[in-house]
């Protein structure tokens, strides 16, 4: 019975001094939090998509708190989100830019012919990863889905062959521009409608046999256009969002309709 007792009290001795011990190298070396990171983090939504251009939501907050990313970084929340973060940091939110994806390819089955039936894991990055071109198009969408399956707001779908954004849906997260195997996705405001629907990089004629809506390359665009906001390079062209005025004047001249007219009213 002594035997116990003295065990008990030796245990009991030598917990009280681990515990203390414990809490003093705890105290020591603690790092602050900074409560404001906390507040920050607990209004963003958690997606982690890294849209924000941070590893996740954890980041942002962080940096956010730090003075390093601004109180709307979060593209996700919009908003809402930003004025809710802006009160916890005592500045005021400013504007936020409606964004969302842009598929930039418009390469319908009434324009470009399948290779053959696909029979195989319905996922774009595994048909490209084998090294299959399912349409005469080796830059087209592939029409697999990998990025409507990534979509957490159901934004994306294939219709006809080809992937299609509900922008009043996009939260402009950015997934499915990680998940498409041919970088065919990219995230531009809402507000901006102009933009080419292609990404083909051959020459005019090599073009127009794989595609009849594909970009020539004819640069009949960028003549057009008076903000210097479009420009062919690599046989393609591409809008500059921050620089155009939606005039539309190269959506009118372009000969293939490939890029988009602005929205009207």
């Amino acid at each position: 019975m002594q035997i116990i007792i003295i065990t008990t009290i030796a245990i009991t001795v030598i917990g009280a001094i681990v515990g203390a011990g414990l809490v003093f190298i705890g105290n020591k070396y603690k790092v602050e939090v900074d409560e404001r990171e906390a507040a920050v983090r607990a209004e963003l939504p958690g997606n982690n998509c890294g849209a924000c251009g941070y590893a996740g939501c954890d980041a942002l907050a962080a940096a956010v708190a730090a003075g390093e990313a601004p109180v709307n970084g979060c593209p996700v929340g919009g908003g809402p989100v930003a004025e809710k973060v802006a009160a916890i940091m005592g500045v005021t939110a400013g504007a936020t830019e409606k964004k969302a994806a842009f598929v930039r390819c418009k390469g319908s089955c009434e324009v470009t012919k399948n290779h053959g039936t696909y029979v195989g894991i319905r996922d774009c990055r595994a048909a490209v990863n084998a090294g299959l071109s399912l349409t005469e198009c080796d830059y087209g969408c592939v029409g697999l889905g990998s990025c409507a399956a990534v979509c957490p707001e159901n934004a994306i779908h294939v219709v006809n062959g080809v992937a299609v954004v509900d922008e009043g849906k996009c939260i402009a997260c950015g997934l499915c521009a990680k998940a498409c195997p041919k970088h065919l996705i990219e995230i531009k405001p809402v507000a901006k409608r102009v933009a080419v629907q292609c990404s083909n990089r051959d020459k005019g004629p090599v073009v127009k046999q794989v595609c009849t809506a594909g970009c020539i390359g004819c640069s009949l665009c960028v003549r057009q256009c008076e903000s210097d906001a479009i420009a062919v390079e690599g046989n393609l062209a591409h809008v500059d969002y921050d620089k155009c005025i939606q005039c539309g004047k190269c959506a009118e001249k372009c000969p293939v309709k490939v890029i988009l007219p602005p929205r009207q009213g």
